[in-house]
């Protein structure tokens, strides 16, 4: 897996963030993409499974 490095733009419009955003992934080679899809799935992934495992069941069986 690539390393992140920081990269720090300013733009005067949203519209030109779309666009360099836009720019930069055309410019990524098919490989590139593939894995950047396939980090993103996997982050989903274990999102998912981690909400899927939900809040630990407890019972207790108090005598009135």
């Amino acid at each position: 897996m690539a390393t992140v490095q920081p990269v720090v733009a300013k733009f005067r419009t949203f519209d030109e963030a779309e666009e360099a955003t836009r720019n930069y992934y055309r410019r990524l080679s098919p490989e590139a993409r593939l894995e950047i899809l396939f980090q993103l799935v996997e982050m989903a992934r274990k999102e998912a499974d981690a909400a899927s495992r939900g809040l630990a069941r407890v019972y207790r069986i108090a005598e009135l």
